[in-house]
This record gives structure tokens, C-alpha cells and sequence, in this order.
């Protein structure tokens, strides 16, 4: 039954910085001549990824999908000639409810044609201290600060090796499990928190999670995914690519994710055509990145929980 406390979960205080913050956010990509869109909630199709359910609505006796990300829908627009973009509203993740989590959040996504990661890192870092003027920002190689705590290369690393170090950090049976899986959890479960205070960007990736960023060499002539994500005192804020742009090697990867889900017993998901027809049709250079702006508010006002800077958490 639905409960009767018809109260915001945030503080009236807390709204109105939520305001301020959407406002700074709009002001900054006005400065920056980043046109805001406006890309549908709810989608024919959702997302392939192993990790991401998406809250599914049936209309018209047709199943939809409230998106996860407005990624898919952002994409045909830089294909039709948009120009730099941005987004900032609600998205949909199912099975996500915590301190951290829920299942309706608001994301900040946008997408700079012609630059790369490194220099749209260098904007985010402009964007986070325009809003909180005394960050200290550090910026450090995947494969670095995996292999100062976890004692190994995540880049060439034997599986059998992973499965060990799992099973000794988190206990467990890990025998079945593949190196990405086990990459993410050694890096949230040791690596995170031994991460500093501030906004740290970590960069290079391993390749096997790449997602959707292309694949490029680090200093070392290893193969790595030109792909980043953020934290802010230890809390992870977004991530980003250096777009992959090719539809032969997204419709091989969306079939790479098909074959995890089937493996892992989860909903079958159909690859996106449209997005593959975008791409085909061409797709600028670009790099782009999803912050979560529930968690960036968090961080500037000190609030350890979730439910403390949205107006209704629970509904």
C-alpha cells in the first residue's frame, strides 16, 4: 500500500540549491554555445548492456522502454548535423534503489563533434569548478591506480589470476565469471575507496570494457578503451568516450552484449537499428559523457544520502 507521507524527501533549503544547480548547469553550455535538447523519455527500444535494466510501460498493447540514457536519441542528432548538445532531465534504470541509487535520477549527458576525451575531460573539469571553486582535481591512468592497490596490470592480467584476487577481496566462487566482471568489482570493491578526496578522472580503460568507446594504444603500446569516468570524494559521477563511431564494430559489440545477457539467464534485448543507421550514415568524431546530478549535488552540499536532494524519493 502506498504510504501517506506526503512530504518532500529533500528540504525546502535543499530544493532551491537543486535549482540554483540546474540553472549554473544551463548557464554554463549556454556560455559554451551547447544547444540543450529535448529527446523522448519513452523508447521502442532499450539498451544492451549486461549491467542496465530498463523499466519497461506497455502502449497501445506495444512494449516500451523508459530510457536509461538519452544517448541513443543525441546520437541521430549529431548524425543529422546538430552540432554540440546537451541534455538534462530524467532517465530510468530498474532494479536500482539505494543510498546512491534510484530508479528515476536526472542526468546531465552531452557531446563535443571533433574533440576527444581529453579535452572534453578538461571541460568537465571547467563545468564541477565553476560550481565548486575550491576541488582539487587529479587525473590518473586506469592501469595505474589499479596496479598500485590490486598489486597487478589490469591490461594483461591472466583471468585465472582475476578469479583469485576476487575470491580473496570479496570471498565467493568466481570461477564463472569473465575479466570485466571482474575488473569492476576489484575496482569498486578495493580500488574506489582508496581513491583521494577532490574530483579524480580516471582514464584508459581496460578493453574489454569499452562499451561504447573506441579502442586505442597507452603509453605502454598496451590496447585500452578511450574511455573515462569521474569520482568525486569517492563517489562515482559519470563517464565518458571517445565515441565509437563505426556501425560494424557497434552492431558486433551490441551482439557481444546479447550473447552476455543470454548467457547470464537475463530479458533479451534487440539491438537498436536506428542508432545503427545513424551511424551508418555518419556519425562526427566526438566525445561525450552522462553525469548524475543527484550525485553531484550530493557532493557540493555534503549529503550522504540520495534521499536528501531529490523533492520526492519514493514518490
Amino acid at each position: 500500500m502506498p504510504g501517506t507521507d506526503w512530504r518532500p524527501s529533500a528540504s525546502l533549503e535543499v530544493l532551491k540549491k537543486r535549482a540554483e544547480l540546474l540553472g549554473q548547469i544551463r548557464s554554463f553550455f549556454a556560455r559554451a554555445g551547447v544547444m540543450e535538447v529535448d529527446t523522448p523519455i519513452l523508447g521502442e527500444c532499450a539498451v544492451t548492456d549486461l549491467n542496465i535494466e530498463c523499466v519497461t510501460a506497455t502502449v497501445n498493447g506495444a512494449t516500451r522502454y523508459l530510457q536509461s540514457s538519452p544517448e541513443y536519441f543525441m546520437k541521430r542528432l549529431l548524425a543529422a548535423g546538430s552540432g554540440p548538445i546537451h541534455y538534462l532531465g530524467k532517465v530510468f534504470r530498474d532494479e536500482e534503489h539505494g543510498r546512491r541509487h534510484r530508479t528515476e535520477f536526472t542526468l546531465l549527458e552531452w557531446y563535443r563533434p571533433g574533440w576527444d576525451e581529453v579535452r572534453l575531460m578538461e571541460e568537465i573539469r571547467q563545468l564541477i569548478c565553476a560550481l565548486s571553486p575550491s576541488v582539487e582535481v587529479q587525473t590518473v591512468s586506469y592501469g595505474e591506480v589499479f596496479e598500485a592497490v590490486v598489486g597487478v596490470n589490469p591490461h594483461t592480467v591472466e583471468l585465472g589470476e582475476l578469479q583469485s584476487w576476487a575470491r580473496q577481496h570479496c570471498g565467493g566462487d568466481w570461477s564463472g565469471d569473465g575479466r570485466s566482471t571482474l575488473l569492476d568489482l576489484l575496482f569498486s570493491v578495493v580500488v574506489e575507496p582508496r581513491l583521494p578526496e577532490g574530483l579524480v578522472f580516471i582514464h584508459d580503460y581496460p578493453a574489454c570494457q569499452a562499451a561504447l568507446a573506441r579502442l586505442g594504444k597507452n603509453s605502454q603500446g598496451e590496447t585500452i578503451a578511450r574511455r573515462f569516468e569521474l569520482f568525486f570524494n569517492r563517489m562515482e559521477l559519470g563517464n565518458g568516450y571517445c565515441e565509437l563511431t563505426d556501425a560494424v564494430e557497434q552492431k558486433s559489440r551490441f551482439l557481444a552484449d546479447i550473447a552476455l545477457r543470454k548467457a547470464a539467464g537475463k530479458k533479451a534485448i534487440a539491438m537498436d537499428e536506428r542508432l545503427l543507421a545513424a551511424l551508418e550514415s555518419g556519425l562526427p568524431d566526438c566525445a561525450g559523457v552522462a553525469i548524475g546530478v543527484d550525485r553531484l549535488l550530493m557532493q557540493l552540499l555534503g549529503v550522504g544520502d540520495i534521499a536528501g536532494v531529490l523533492a520526492f524519493a519514493d514518490s
